[in-house]
């Protein structure tokens, strides 16, 4: 078992080995953001603890089972809106098309999982901006849509270790191939918006991207390199993200809804999509 400590600048030496008091074995600086303890032991009781004595300081907690490493994994598999990005793209074409109340409303509801077939939910959000210009879609990319913290970083760190970064988006394409050219990414899924004459007309082109459409495109990706789910890690912020989180071997939820924290092996709610790449180099 390893667990890592993270915070946004800081961790004194006291505040870690205050923390860490609980558990067996010597606590080591990472760097001067994060402590780690390997071969230590912990109970779920113990990890609820950590965190919750954790949380009001803004210092992530990472309770590991397996003391893993880059070396065991291949695929790094990525939610966009609201995970790599920072912005639901859905919900600020839907602001500029004047109907971001209606639409945000269903987007939350569907990421809390509140309702269930992200299908139904993105067909009903797209219905509010039918008929409006796709020249929305680029005001939004130039104005609104930036890159996470420690996006550039995490990418640099996976592939630096021979993993694919892939994102699984149940986003639009035309964002999705705007973030892959920034990130380098090796591949993308998202879903392609039908446009007429300049229009959006409210239809995705081909397969909507699903919970258990990401969770099937993960599987493939692995199968490609002939490794199974387990070498994979998912990282997402919503209920659509649990089902190729579920099937993975580290599944990290980024500034998640409290549904998805709790099904996820280690949360990042502080420190940048980065700390990913600190608790596997440790």
């Amino acid at each position: 078992m390893k667990i890592v400590i993270q915070h946004p600048e800081l961790i004194t030496d006291s505040t870690a080995q205050a923390l860490f008091k609980p558990f067996a074995g010597a606590p080591v600086r990472v760097n001067e953001k994060a402590y780690a303890i390997h071969n230590t032991l912990f109970t779920p009781a113990q990890k609820r603890a950590l965190i919750a004595a954790a949380q009001p300081l803004s210092i992530d907690v990472a309770c590991l089972e397996r003391d893993v490493t880059w070396v065991d994994f291949k695929v790094l598999a990525m939610d966009m809106d609201s995970t790599l990005i920072n912005i639901e793209c859905i919900d600020e074409i839907a602001d500029l098309a004047g109907k971001k109340t209606e639409v945000a409303s269903i987007t939350e509801a569907s990421m809390r999982g509140e309702i269930k077939d992200f299908n139904e939910s993105l067909i009903r959000r797209m219905a509010f901006f039918a008929g409006t210009p796709f020249a929305l879609l680029d005001d939004v990319l130039r104005e609104r849509l930036r890159i996470n913290d420690g996006a550039h970083a995490l990418i640099r760190a996976a592939q630096a270790h021979g993993v694919r970064c892939v994102l699984v988006s149940g986003g639009f394409t035309y964002f999705a191939e705007q973030v892959q050219k920034e990130l380098n990414l090796d591949a993308i899924h998202a879903n392609t918006l039908e446009i007429v004459d300049g229009r959006i007309t409210g239809k995705v082109i081909g397969e909507i991207v699903n919970g258990d459409v990401k969770a099937r495109l993960v599987r493939e990706h692995c199968e490609q390199l002939h490794v199974d789910a387990l070498s994979a890690i998912a990282m997402g912020d919503g209920s659509n993200d649990v089902p190729m989180m579920s099937i993975s071997g580290l599944s990290v939820a980024y500034r998640a809804k409290p549904m998805v924290q709790e099904r996820a092996m280690m949360t990042l709610n502080f420190v940048g999509l980065d700390g990913l790449a600190v608790v596997l180099g440790t």
